[in-house]
């Protein structure tokens, strides 16, 4: 199609999109903010919550996650100090930073995580960058939603660490209004090929829910993908596929630098 629009369809929760929406757009993008999840904090009694003190090391493995988590905390203690001895890990940068930014997290607390020049950030590279400390720490607390990769966790009880799983948030499919799916029924039937950002497997499949709820699966398949992770290449369409991979999928680290660029060269 001549001329074609170039939209731009982000995912990620509510609150994470707009930096990166006002990015594109002056790159003459359409950008649609559409969530697929919604976060939900979860009610944790006081004498329920693990505190940083028991542990060695708290890993997040999100950004959401030391939200909830933090403010979990300060509901049940008050704005108390994060223990100096307890290391702090996340799976990539931009949780790191975000967690630096929290006003109840210590601003001198090491932070662990892979680097911005690291092949990928998840839990398989946040292993590799615990296994480079002369010790792995006994006693790790790890903060996650109720759904979730185990991996590291595993891991690190495989290599005999202690672990405690927390959940501090609930992840719920987003319900779209009328007027978000009139206009994808709109791009639809327009033609247009949008490109979508997937950044978790619940998120991929909450928007191939609400893809086929509305009808919209075929035009669906047609369209472009920019993932945060190479699993997610097998969450979206199958179409995909049997054609161009490259030209159809495009992989890219989840941070909004690395995101923006991936939709440039979509």
């Amino acid at each position: 199609m001549a001329n074609a629009p170039r939209v731009a369809v982000l995912t990620r929760p509510a609150g994470r999109n707009e930096a990166l929406a006002g990015r594109l757009a002056d790159a003459g993008w359409s950008a649609c903010i559409l969530p697929a999840l919604e976060i939900h904090p979860l009610e944790v009694a006081a004498a329920d919550l693990p505190r940083p003190a028991d542990f060695d090391m708290v890993v997040f493995v999100s950004g959401n996650a030391a939200r909830q988590y933090l403010e979990q905390l300060t509901r049940a203690d008050g704005m108390t100090a994060w223990p100096s001895r307890v290391l702090a890990a996340t799976v990539g940068p931009a949780s790191a930073q975000a967690l630096r930014e929290l006003p109840a997290f210590g601003a001198n607390t090491t932070v662990l995580h892979p680097g911005d020049d690291a092949v990928s950030h998840d839990s398989e590279a946040l292993w590799q960058v615990l296994c480079a400390l002369p010790q792995v720490p006994s006693r790790v607390l790890l903060v996650r939603g109720t759904q979730g990769r185990d991996w590291l966790g595993d891991t690190l009880a495989a290599h005999g660490v202690s672990v405690t799983r927390h959940a501090a948030y609930l992840r719920r499919a987003a319900r779209w209004d009328a007027a978000a799916l009139a206009t994808l029924r709109g791009w639809a039937q327009a033609g247009v090929r949008a490109t979508w950002l997937i950044t978790s497997g619940e998120g991929a499949d909450a928007v191939r829910s609400a893809i086929d709820a509305a009808g919209l699966t075929s035009w669906w398949q047609g369209c472009r993908f920019v993932v945060t992770h190479p699993s997610l290449a097998r969450r979206i369409p199958q179409g995909c596929h049997d054609t161009d991979v490259s030209g159809m999928v495009k992989i890219c680290l989840p941070n909004d630098e690395s995101i923006f660029q991936a939709f440039v060269a979509a």
